[in-house]
C-alpha cells in the first residue's frame, strides 16, 4: 500500500484519515491501527454485532491512552490524536474488514514538525529586548539588531521585515541549533517613526511564524507650547479640563503639568506632529493665586523646554473650624469657669455671615445670659453644667454656608440628686430595705456618705451598710425600733466637689403609709409641684361594699370594690370554705378585679358531701382576699352567700365534681403561685 505524507505540530492535533465505505455497501465489521511494523493495533474499532454509533473503542494506554479516538462522524472517518508529540513520528496503517468485502489498508509517514522557540532581538551592545518599544531614537542614528532563534526541526528561517515588507532573509546558523539575522537599517528618519521591526522565524506553513515585534520611537525638538483657552476664576473642589498642545517635537513632546512647584497628571492626545495634554484639574482652596504651568520638553535634548504659565484665582465657600480657647483645657472645665471658643475662617469671596449653634440651636447675643459673640470669638461666663454639649460655628459668603466641626464641650459638675423631691419609704420593723441613692455628677461621684436623723439625734452610718454603683450608692437598712425611723441623707462626693444638697429618704411605718399616701395624693391634685415621693410599699387593703347577683341553684355572682393595693400590683383570691372545718372547697382568682362568678354550685355541694362537712348545720362560706407581693389583705366574708337545699341537692344524685373541674381548682393555686414568682 502507497504511503501518503502527513505533517503535525507539536503539542497540535492530528487527524489521520481512513475511509470506510465499501464498493459493495458492505458494512464495516473491525477497523484496526498498526504503527510502524508492529503486528499488535495501537487503536481498535469493533462494530461486532452492533451499530456503529455503538462500536468499541480501544486505545493502547502506553502510545495513545485517552489522546487518540477513532471520529467516525467525519467523511472519511479520522483518527484523531490531540497533543502530538515527538515519538508519535512513524508509519501508521489503517486496516478496516468488511463483514463479506476484502480488507482495506491505508497507509500514513507522519513527520512531526518541531517549533523553534520564540525569536529573541539583541540590541547593538548585545542586551535583550523586553519591551515593545525600540528606541528612543534620534534623528541620523542607525538601527542595529540582531534576531536569534534556537531550536526547530526543520530548521526555521529567520527574517527581518519593516512594517511587513521583507527587507533581510540572510540568515546564519551559528554553534549547535542557533540561528541569527543580523539587521543594519541606516540613518533613521522622521519618516520611520512608529515602524515596526519585526523579526519572524518560521519552519512550517501549518501554524502562523513566530514573531518579536518592536516600535521605533524618535525623540525630536519641540516648536511651541499653549495653554489653550484658560478660564477664570474657578471654583475650588470643581472639576476642569485645561488643554495644552505642543508643536513639532519629534517623537510627540513630554508634556509635563505643574501647580507651583508641585508636577500634576497628564492625559496626552495625539494629532499629526502635535502634541495635545489634557490635565484634569480639581482646584483646592490652597490653588488660589498658584500658577499652573504647562512645559514641553524631550528629556534627550540636554537643557531644552518650552513652558508657558496661567495664575488661576480659586473661589470657594468657608473653610470653618472651631477650636477652645489656647488658655483652656477642654478635660478641666467646671461648673463656674468661663469657656471661650475661637471661629477660624477662610474665605475667597471673604465672608459675610458667622453663627454659632450649640446642639444644632444657634445662639445669640444675651449678656444677660452670660453668652458675648465677639467677631470670631463666643464667650460663655459662668457655665453651668447644662452649658454642656456640641458646639460649632458656621459661616457664609456668596459661595454657601459652611459649618465647622464639632467640639464637645464638657462641664464637670458636683453631685446633685437625680430627684429634687423627698421619697417616702414605708417599711415594718425588722424589715431589711435596699434604699437606693442616685445622684447625676460629672465624673461620677468617687464616695458616698450616708446620715440618719430622727427628732433626738444625728448618727452617720457605716460604709459597710452601703455599696457604690456607679452613680447610684445601695443602702441597707432594716428598722428595728421607733427610734430607727427618721430621715435618712445621702450626698455624693468627686473631683469637683462635695454634694452641695443630699438627697432625702423618709422612713416611716408601714402602718402610717397609707395616710401618708392619701395625703401625697391630695397634694398631688392640689399643686402641679410634688414636694416627695413614694418608695416602699405594704400589704393591700382589704376589699368593701361586696354584693351578692343573680345567685340560681347552679351560680352566683360577687362583685365587690377594690382596696389600696399597696404600691404593688395585686390580684383576688374567693374561697369557700366549710364553716365547721375551714377547708377550702373552692376557689377561683381574678387578676384584674374583685369580680367572681362561682358555678356548678351542685358539684360543689357533692365534692363537700364526701367530707360529710356540709349540711344545714354546717354551711359554706366565700372569703375575698386582695394579694400583691407583700403578702394578702385581711378575709372579707361575703355576706348572704348559701346555698339552697343543701341536703336535697346531695340526696338528689347530683353528679360528681368532674377531673376537669378539680383540676380547675387545682390550677387557680397554680396561678397565684407563678404570680408570685413572676414578681
Amino acid at each position: 500500500v502507497k504511503s501518503s505524507e502527513i505533517q503535525a505540530v507539536e503539542g497540535r492535533k492530528i487527524s489521520l484519515p481512513c475511509p470506510l465505505s465499501a464498493p459493495s455497501r458492505d458494512k464495516v465489521y473491525m477497523v484496526l491501527w498498526f504503527k510502524d511494523d508492529a503486528g499488535i493495533p495501537l487503536y481498535s474499532f469493533d462494530v461486532r454485532g452492533k451499530p456503529l454509533q455503538q462500536a468499541r473503542h480501544w486505545s493502547a494506554p502506553e502510545i495513545f491512552g485517552p489522546r487518540a479516538h477513532f471520529n467516525t462522524d467525519t467523511d472519511p472517518a479520522t483518527l484523531d490524536i490531540q497533543d502530538v508529540r515527538r515519538h508519535d513520528e512513524g508509519v501508521y496503517r489503517c486496516r478496516v474488514d468488511f463483514r463479506t468485502s476484502q480488507t482495506q489498508s491505508f497507509r500514513y509517514n507522519l513527520s512531526i514538525i518541531i517549533l523553534p522557540e520564540h525569536p529573541v532581538v539583541l540590541s547593538q551592545w548585545g542586551q535583550q529586548l523586553n519591551s515593545s518599544k525600540l528606541g528612543p531614537k534620534e534623528e541620523g542614528d542607525d538601527i542595529v539588531l540582531t534576531c536569534r532563534v534556537v531550536g526547530g526541526r526543520p530548521q526555521p528561517s529567520v527574517k527581518w521585515l519593516i512594517n511587513g515588507i521583507l527587507v533581510d532573509e540572510q540568515y546564519e546558523h551559528n554553534s549547535g541549533d542557533v540561528i541569527e539575522n543580523r539587521l543594519l537599517w541606516p540613518a533613521i528618519q522622521r519618516s520611520d517613526l512608529n515602524s515596526i521591526f519585526t523579526c519572524q522565524a518560521t519552519n512550517t506553513l501549518l501554524v502562523e511564524p513566530k514573531e518579536s515585534s518592536f516600535v521605533l520611537d524618535l525623540h525630536l525638538k519641540p516648536l511651541s507650547v499653549k495653554i489653550m483657552n484658560p478660564q477664570t476664576p474657578l471654583v475650588a473642589d470643581r472639576r476642569y479640563e485645561i488643554s495644552c498642545e505642543s508643536v513639532g517635537s519629534r517623537p510627540n513632546a513630554i508634556i509635563t503639568w505643574y501647580k507651583g512647584k508641585r508636577q500634576l497628571r497628564r492625559a496626552k492626545e495625539i494629532l499629526n506632529n502635535t502634541t495635545r495634554s489634557e490635565l484634569s484639574f480639581v482646584p483646592t482652596t490652597e490653588d488660589d493665586g498658584k500658577q499652573i504651568t504647562c512645559r514641553a520638553e524631550n528629556p534627550n535634548v540636554t537643557g531644552l523646554f518650552l513652558e508657558t504659565s496661567w495664575k488661576i484665582e480659586v473661589v470657594y465657600p468657608p473653610i470653618v473650624s472651631l477650636r477652645l480657647g489656647s488658655t483652656l483645657s477642654a478635660d478641666d472645665i467646671k461648673e463656674g469657669d468661663d469657656v471661650y471658643f475661637e471661629c477660624h475662617v477662610q474665605a475667597n469671596p471673604p465672608w459675610r455671615k458667622l453663627h454659632w449653634l450649640h446642639d444644632g440651636v444657634m445662639i445669640t447675643h444675651n449678656a444677660t445670659a452670660r453668652v458675648i459673640r465677639s467677631n470670631q470669638s463666643l464667650v460663655l461666663q459662668k457655665v453651668t453644667r447644662n452649658s454642656s454639649g456640641n458646639y460649632s460655628c458656621s459661616a457664609i459668603n456668596a459661595e454657601g454656608e459652611t459649618v465647622s466641626n464639632q467640639l464637645a464641650l464638657r462641664v464637670k459638675y458636683a453631685p446633685v440628686c437625680a430627684t429634687d423631691r423627698i421619697i417616702i419609704v414605708g417599711a415594718f420593723r425588722s424589715e431589711s430595705l435596699q434604699i437606693p441613692c442616685e445622684v447625676h455628677a460629672d465624673p461620677p461621684p468617687r464616695q458616698f456618705n450616708w446620715k440618719f436623723n430622727n427628732s433626738g439625734e444625728t448618727l452617720k452610718i457605716g460604709k459597710e451598710r452601703y455599696v457604690k454603683n456607679g452613680s447610684i450608692s445601695l443602702l441597707n437598712y432594716i428598722p428595728v425600733s421607733d427610734q430607727d425611723y427618721g430621715t435618712l441623707t445621702c450626698w455624693g462626693q468627686n473631683e469637683v466637689g462635695t454634694q452641695d444638697w443630699p438627697c432625702f429618704f423618709q422612713v416611716v411605718l408601714a402602718a402610717k403609709f397609707s395616710l401618708m399616701l392619701t395625703l401625697f395624693l391630695h397634694a398631688r391634685d392640689c399643686s402641679s409641684s410634688q414636694p416627695f415621693t413614694t418608695l416602699h410599699t405594704g400589704l393591700p387593703s382589704a376589699v368593701k361594699n361586696c354584693s351578692i347577683n343573680n345567685q340560681t341553684q347552679h351560680s352566683v355572682e360577687v362583685q365587690c370594690l377594690p382596696g389600696y393595693d399597696g404600691g404593688l400590683p395585686q390580684i383576688f383570691i374567693l374561697e369557700v370554705i366549710s364553716s365547721r372545718t375551714g377547708r377550702v372547697r373552692y376557689n377561683v382568682t381574678n387578676p384584674d378585679e374583685p369580680y367572681f362568678l362561682v358555678e356548678s354550685l351542685e358539684n360543689l355541694i357533692h365534692y363537700g358531701g364526701a367530707y360529710d362537712d356540709i349540711g344545714d348545720d354546717n354551711p359554706l362560706k366565700a372569703i375575698i382576699y386582695a394579694v400583691n407581693q407583700k403578702g394578702r389583705s385581711q378575709g372579707i366574708v361575703v355576706k348572704d352567700f348559701y346555698l339552697e337545699s343543701a341536703v336535697e341537692n346531695r340526696a338528689g344524685g347530683i353528679r360528681p365534681i368532674t377531673p376537669f373541674t378539680a383540676a380547675g381548682a387545682s390550677f387557680s393555686h397554680l396561678l397565684v403561685v407563678m404570680w408570685f414568682i413572676l414578681i
